[in-house]
């Protein structure tokens, strides 16, 4: 240990005793000054050198130390005192800091990589000149959702004519991410881009969707609903789409190929054609109100019967789980089976299953 009594070290010798401290040294003499400050709220190397029976060198180089850490914060008004941060709290803000420094660095090198690959484009447009140039890989991951919705923000902006969207979903959708949604929306739409979304059914039953689908209709959008949708698609014109990577990371893939938008534009028309147009279901009367009940619960029959798990029809029709199990169960009653198998038989047997979803539905559309 070294005595800072009334001797005093001369900077070279403050030097040399520092550098020979050992790292497990430094770590002790680390816990031993942050459990000071958490106690005492002092800041001074003095000081700490004093109380601890260490030099004032070795006390002020533990406090940088732990600064950079995050573990003690000076304050701005007196830097001689500060506090002590909780380590939960210091490696929340390190890793905020690395993510950003991190974040930076990669867009750095995807500028630089862009620059690249254009500078090779100028070549293998030479080479293939009869290829059309998409200017960009004809398939991205985007890892995240922060980076998906910065891309979609700017193709929005690049946006020209038209923007067509699937999106199927639970109805329980959080009402704050549809007022977000419709600023969007809006500004496309008051630019003159045609605007053209499917979604399920389930969400006319919705009362957050019902007065965005309001909202988004006066200014010019389309909506149509189906009871299922083909999944969660994208399109702004004929340059780019996104679709859905996974449902852990909700990243996309962005595709730029044009025969593959082509071919993903070609599914959306065909839903398109069949789905029906949206309608506010609390406008409809009790007659409407019980066949779209029906409608439902025929589709989910029919799912019933394909051996799907409630998981899997939850999601294909957009209905919470809860829901699907209560109305299972209430099939399973209504029919008085004993199981879905049975259930399955009951109803192609008795024909509920051989509505043909192709032919054209003469009652008006709900």
């Amino acid at each position: 240990m070294i005595r800072t009594d009334k001797t005093e070290l001369t900077h070279g010798q403050a030097e040399r005793q520092t550098d020979a401290v050992r790292p497990e040294d430094t770590g002790a003499t680390d816990v031993r000054v942050y459990d000071h400050v958490r106690t005492h709220g002092r800041l001074d190397a003095t000081d700490l050198g004093r109380a601890l029976g260490i030099c004032a060198q070795e006390a002020g180089a533990a406090l940088d130390r732990l600064a950079e850490r995050h573990l003690v914060r000076r304050d701005p008004a007196d830097p001689r005192q500060g506090h002590a941060l909780p380590p939960q709290i210091a490696l929340a803000d390190l890793t905020a800091e690395t993510e950003a420094r991190i974040a930076a660095e990669t867009a750095a090198h995807q500028q630089r990589l862009a620059a690249m690959r254009e500078e090779i484009q100028r070549f293998t447009r030479l080479a293939h000149p009869g290829v059309p140039d998409t200017g960009q890989d004809g398939v991205t991951l985007l890892p995240d959702i922060e980076t998906v919705h910065t891309l979609l923000q700017q193709e929005a902006a690049r946006c020209r004519h038209e923007v067509i969207a699937c999106q199927p979903g639970d109805v329980s959708r959080n009402p704050a991410n549809l007022e977000p949604a419709l600023a969007r929306d809006r500004a496309l739409l008051q630019r003159g881009i045609r605007m053209r979304t499917l979604q399920q059914h389930s969400v006319r039953f919705h009362g957050p969707t019902q007065a965005y689908v309001a909202a988004a209709t006066a200014l010019g959008g389309q909506y149509r609903t189906a009871h299922e949708l083909f999944g969660r698609l994208i399109v702004f014109d004929e340059t780019v789409a996104f679709l859905p990577a996974d449902t852990t990371t909700w990243g996309a893939v962005v595709v730029r190929e044009p025969h593959l938008i082509a071919y993903l534009r070609g599914i959306f028309e065909q839903a398109w054609t069949h789905a029906r147009v949206f309608v506010d279901a609390t406008t409809l009367g009790a007659e409407a109100l019980e066949q779209a009940a029906r409608d439902i619960d025929t589709t989910l029959l029919r799912l019933l019967a394909a051996g799907l798990k409630d998981e899997t029809i939850a999601r294909r029709l957009g209905l919470s789980l809860r829901t699907v199990r209560r109305r299972v169960a209430d099939i399973l009653e209504r029919l008085g089976a004993e199981s879905r198998f049975q259930a399955a038989v009951i109803a192609t047997r008795t024909g509920l299953l051989d509505t043909d979803e192709d032919t054209p539905d003469p009652r008006p559309p709900l």
